[in-house]
């Protein structure tokens, strides 16, 4: 597994919030990157995160079946994206998304998951249910960095918060601030940081934590003082050493 730092390299850089917001400003203003083109890649880098961290041959069940929990803000929108390509890697995705968004963009990739036959739920099953319908695991796109979860978010989290079976959460656990962490509430086993982690990663305790921000321009990486993990061959995402326990 790849380090964060090894020899030589300074230490893995943690954003506050205000900075992940200003990395992401400067992507979309001065390098010209288009909000569809950031979703799609850091969906993409999603998919292969949890194919990594739950790879086909090694999945307990024999439907590789995995669950994705969409919000309506950004983050459910890389959730979509996420299950797409989840699809095109043999994987079997169905998608719950309560409240979704009247953005073209949004519809769009809900259209795309619609169109390759992938289900969208029309409610979200209890937590026996959810181990009865024999999923493998459960991607979080349900909050990311916005913290206060209202309804029909709530009652979500706090299915979400019980259920025995593996959770990915995307970026920041879903009800966790996002420089603070959490206590209480989802305990994902796999944290997928996009572009870079942010604060609250460091309270982070379970199984795998990938990064997922390879395409960010080296210039940022450098104004950013990123310090980011070497991603080994052509990967697009990078597993850290371990959770953090300082």
């Amino acid at each position: 597994m790849s380090s964060a730092s090894g020899p030589g390299r300074e230490p893995l850089r943690y954003l506050s919030k205000a900075e992940a917001e200003a990395i992401e400003k400067e992507l979309l203003e001065d390098y010209r990157f288009g909000r569809q083109q950031l979703i799609e890649i850091r969906g993409h880098a999603c998919a292969v995160a949890v194919s990594k961290a739950f790879p086909l041959p090694s999945l307990p069940r024999k439907q590789p079946t995995v669950l994705v929990v969409c919000g309506a803000a950004q983050i459910g929108a890389v959730g979509l994206v996420c299950a797409r390509h989840l699809r095109t890697f043999g994987y079997e995705p169905t998608i719950f998304y309560p409240k979704r968004s009247l953005e073209p963009l949004y519809r769009d990739f809900t259209t795309q998951c619609e169109k390759m036959d992938i289900p969208f739920l029309s409610y979200l099953p209890t937590e026996v249910q959810l181990i009865n319908a024999a999923y493998n695991a459960v991607v979080d796109a349900v909050l990311g960095a916005d913290a206060e979860p209202a309804e029909p978010y709530a009652a979500i989290l706090a299915t979400l918060a019980h259920v025995r079976i593996p959770i990915v959460s995307l970026d920041v656990p879903s009800g966790w601030d996002a420089e603070a962490g959490g206590s209480g509430g989802i305990s994902p086993d796999v944290l997928v940081s996009l572009t870079a982690p942010k604060r609250c990663a460091r309270r982070f305790r379970g199984r795998q934590h990938f990064v997922a921000g390879r395409f960010v321009p080296y210039d940022v990486q450098k104004k950013f003082e990123l310090n980011a993990p070497e991603y080994p061959g052509t990967e697009c995402v990078v597993a850290l050493g371990g959770p953090r326990r300082q």
